[in-house]
This record gives C-alpha cells, structure tokens and sequence, in this order.
C-alpha cells in the first residue's frame, strides 16, 4: 500500500491546541507545538480531537472581538447628534452654478489658444471651466448652434467675443451651460440653467 494513497487510514495521534484569541486547531502530538499556540489538554485521533473543538469552541470569535462587541454592550457610543434645522444645507455644486453669474475660461489643451478654442466651436463641442469652484470645475458642453452667437467675435484678431449655449449633465442633472467669452483673454461669465424634463 503506497503512503500517499489517500484512503489509508489517519493513525496519527493529533493534540487540540489553542491560540491567544482562543482559536482551536488540531496539530500533530509528536511535533512541536506552532509558534503562539498552547496544548488544549485533548489528544487522540483526529475525528476526537475535532469532535472536542466542536464541543468547546460553541464562540467562533476571536477572543479580542468578542472582548470588543461586550464592551461596547456596556458603554454603547452616544448616537449621532440630530442635524441643526438652523443651519443652513449646503448647496449643491449644480445649484451654485444656476445662481447668478460666474467667473469661467474656456478649457484648452495643450495651450489656451483662440484657434483651439475656434476648432473647439466647429466641432460643436467647448470645455468650460469655472474657476470659482474648489479646484475649477471644467465642463464639456455640446453646443446648441442656434442659441450661440459669433457674430461679435473676430478669430482671426483674436478679439470680440462669442456667446455659447449648451447642454450636459452634472451630478445628475441635465442643465444647460451659458457663457460669454472675450476672445482676448479667452475667460468671461458663465452661469447654468437646469434643464426640466420633457413630460
């Protein structure tokens, strides 16, 4: 009979052995016990061993978490204190933007450029950024031809300025992005409008 063949019988005679947490295991008798654990006072073949434990170990947690669990049983943290109905909420991102006007820039890379910034406009798509906001806020708007206007703007001086609206989502919410930008410095006003859903 080979000793690998996985039918022989366990004649190996184990100890129950246990942790500082209170953890059972079983462990071969004739090795030495493994770093950290201490004999439990059972030996025997394996199915007695295991038998034991499940006798014994009827808290499967470790012995610092159930430590834990009956101290906060006796000294529960105080619940959260009630929000103050006088303190004003906190506007979201969304709803500062719609309130009156602010500082933007158009939103270029490599390079703040008018070309890049006109090359934006042809493809019907600019980057926003209003540079009020914790770190700017910059935001791509796909451009609603027929309420822009760049009549007023001479690209090729880079002077004038352009008037664009368009639609994208922030947080959630559909609005629309309104700016007036001056060619010269490629910066202006710009403000959002939510967008109401079509019923």
């Amino acid at each position: 009979m080979s000793w690998n063949d996985p039918d022989r019988e366990d004649t190996t005679i184990y100890k129950v052995v246990l942790n500082h947490e209170e953890q059972y295991s079983i462990w071969p008798e004739y090795k030495a016990n493994p770093l950290g654990w201490q004999d439990a006072g059972k030996s025997g073949p394996k199915a007695d061993c295991l038998a034991y434990i499940k006798e014994v170990w009827t808290d499967m947690r470790p012995l610092s978490l159930r430590k834990k669990m009956e101290e906060m049983a006796r000294n529960p943290p105080p619940p959260p204190a009630p929000p103050d109905p006088n303190r004003p909420k906190e506007k979201s991102l969304v709803d500062r933007l719609c309130e009156n006007d602010h500082p933007v820039e158009a939103g270029l890379r490599p390079e703040k450029t008018v070309k890049l910034f006109k090359e934006a406009i042809d493809r019907n798509y600019v980057h926003i950024k209003f540079t009020d906001t914790r770190g700017g806020t910059e935001l791509g708007v796909r451009l609603d031809r027929d309420a822009c206007d760049f009549t007023g703007a001479d690209f090729e001086a880079g002077s004038g300025s352009v008037h664009v609206e368009g639609g994208l989502t922030l947080d959630y919410v559909k609005v629309k992005c309104i700016a007036d930008i001056e060619l010269g410095q490629l910066a202006g006003r710009g403000r959002l409008e939510r967008v109401e859903a079509q019923a």
